[in-house]
């Protein structure tokens, strides 16, 4: 088996160019003539099996799904590397100013809550005690619990209304 990190390493030396053939041949000359080395440069046509190799791996379907599955590992590896990152900035952050990291730590999760439910506020001013005890407040508290008041008696009254039923 060959890993897919591997083929640039493998297909590299493939593509250098190759070292030159010698053919080394006695040519006969006449008597009168001086013997000289000559060189000649020879095209050999030579059949490529490793370029056919090549060409039926990417085309196969089996290959495509390899490559496929190593991708997706790839992504997943990448998308791991990225949260541990984020991990560590997190953990570094708190680890230099753990009040100050606090402190924007819940600003900035105010601030996606509010986001999150479209609505508008100081999260500054909702972090003091005063907020808390302004009239309108209060009597948004009463109307909560008298609307779960009415919920339950509407409940009981269900309730007792089917017993009252299955009794007769």
């Amino acid at each position: 088996t060959l890993k897919f990190s591997d083929i640039p390493y493998k297909l590299n030396s493939l593509l250098q160019q190759p070292d030159p053939i010698v053919i080394e041949h006695v040519v006969a000359v006449e008597p009168g003539e001086t013997k000289s080395i000559t060189h000649w440069d020879i095209t050999v046509e030579v059949d490529d099996s490793l370029k056919q190799q090549m060409n039926n791996f990417l085309v196969s379907t089996v290959s495509q799904q390899d490559i496929m599955q190593l991708d997706q590992k790839i992504y997943e590896t990448v998308d791991s590397i990225k949260a541990l990152k984020t991990k560590r900035e997190f953990m570094l952050s708190f680890a230099s100013d753990p009040l100050g990291f606090i402190n924007k730590w819940l600003i900035s999760q105010s601030r996606d809550l509010k986001v999150m439910k479209n609505c508008e506020g100081d999260p500054e001013e909702e972090r003091k005690s005063e907020f808390y005890q302004k009239d309108w407040l209060k009597e948004g508290v009463c109307r909560y619990f008298y609307a779960k008041v009415q919920q339950r008696r509407s409940e009981l009254e269900r309730d007792l209304g089917v017993r009252q039923l299955n009794n007769y």
